[in-house]
């Protein structure tokens, strides 16, 4: 079976991509220069007379190639992946090729159940503060090995999804893991494996240190941990205020990436710590979480809409539930349901003290819904049709002030193609009725 050992490697062979969205694209524009010749195949129809269509002879046509390189979106396991293995053929991923290409020393990677954007974005900025380059890649950006990114200089700060982890065989120098809960079940297939498949980046080969949060829920995986293990408390001196960010795991975000930017520079990390805080200001939170989108005072007080759509995920969104655990609050929650147990996120629900309402979308909503009302059957809630609706319903709940909450625990494409439109479906909704 075919083994590369980098894109040069491709010469001469026949490259398959199997997904054609943001990554596939990237990849073709990287071997297609390269590759005696390439088959794109997609499982949606209609992407251009040049991509087949999985199902419609997509399958046939990747057998026939020396690599297939799969987009993260693909479950690793799925049947007809197996398939091309079982014929010879080597599935693989550009990413991995790109770790071969590039000096590993340069790379931090970083994942997370909740966390991984805020902390790739934080140590980006963090290194800047500390007079280096550096560029945001990955989930958050772009993909690094897109030809039209440089990536020949600085540091290359990589935000890695639990569907990219489990096709890394190659671990860069640093690897920053910021939390560790349940999701993605329909794609990884159970708890265990998702949580096994995401801590597997630290299992990669090359030397390397992992950096993870000093809580229970690390030294309980301790043994499926990789690389030189560091703990990391959380920040004790609130820096994340400085910086705009709220939530007590604001400070656990930080404090990785404090540690990160120490390890990379060889500069202590009060150092860093104090560079940061001569910039903090001009540090701009990621949209999408716990973002402020517009305040709107009724007759009684002030109605705060907060977008936290990038909480795709159980973990955080009971996160942001816990950042206003004192304030009266409309949660819009649901969308996609992936099978992932929404106990812990209706038990938030069910049990706060303020005056609380939800609003339900999508599979997931009334999934969460149903186990809210079992545990506190005189709680509000009702689905909603539209964001108009929910933002609506939430206004009038809100009589006296409070919260108004966009986060779903749940991905968005039932309704939405990801996560950004729903926030700015949330937004737009928002906007129309307060401006």
């Amino acid at each position: 079976m075919f083994r590369p050992t980098g894109f040069a490697s491709l010469a001469a062979k026949r490259v398959g991509i199997f997904g054609y969205g943001i990554e596939g694209r990237a990849t073709e524009a990287r071997v297609r220069p390269l590759a005696a010749s390439v088959v794109i195949v997609d499982d949606a129809a209609d992407l251009g007379s040049d991509v087949l269509v999985t199902g419609e002879g997509g399958h046939e046509a990747l057998l026939t190639c020396d690599i297939v390189f799969k987009s993260p979106g693909i479950p690793r396991r799925r049947a007809d992946v197996l398939d091309l293995e079982a014929h010879g053929v080597t599935v693989g991923s550009a990413l991995n090729l790109w770790f071969q290409d590039t000096e590993r020393s340069r790379i931090v990677a970083i994942t997370g159940t909740k966390g991984k954007s805020t902390t790739t974005a934080l140590v980006t900025y963090f290194l800047e503060c500390a007079g280096e380059q550096a560029q945001r890649l990955g989930n958050i950006g772009q993909p690094p090995y897109d030809p039209t990114i440089d990536t020949s200089e600085g540091w290359l700060v990589l935000e890695v999804s639990s569907f990219q982890c489990v096709d890394l065989d190659m671990a860069p120098a640093l690897i920053v893991v910021t939390s560790l809960g349940d999701d993605h079940i329909d794609w990884h297939g159970s708890v265990e494996k998702y949580r096994d498949d995401k801590l597997s980046l630290t299992r990669a080969e090359g030397s390397h240190r992992t950096l993870v949060p000093d809580n229970p829920t690390f030294h309980d995986v301790r043994h499926q941990l990789g690389g030189e293990v560091t703990l990391v408390s959380a920040d004790d001196q609130h820096l994340s205020s400085a910086l705009g960010l709220l939530g007590a795991h604001s400070d656990s975000n930080v404090a990785l990436a404090l540690t990160a930017v120490s390890a990379l520079t060889g500069r202590p990390v009060e150092e860093v710590r104090a560079l940061v805080i001569e910039s903090s200001v001009a540090f701009v939170p990621l949209s999408g979480r716990l973002t402020l989108v517009a305040s709107d005072r009724v007759e009684e007080g002030l109605i705060r809409y907060v977008d936290d759509g990038l909480a795709t995920s159980v973990l955080p969104a009971v996160a942001a539930l816990e950042v206003f655990a004192l304030e009266p609050i409309v949660l819009i929650a649901g969308g996609y349901d992936r099978g992932v147990d929404y106990h812990p996120l209706a038990a938030a629900i069910a049990t706060r003290l303020a005056p609380t309402m939800l609003l339900t979308m999508g599979e997931a909503g009334a999934r969460i819904g149903e186990l809210v009302r079992a545990l506190n059957p005189a709680l509000a809630q009702s689905p909603f049709d539209s964001m108009e609706d929910a933002v609506y319903l939430g206004r009038t709940f809100l009589a006296r002030g409070g919260i108004v909450l966009l986060s779903p625990g749940a991905p968005s494409f039932d309704r939405y193609k990801n996560w950004e439109e729903r926030s700015h479906d949330f937004t737009r909704a928002v906007r129309q009725r307060t401006l």
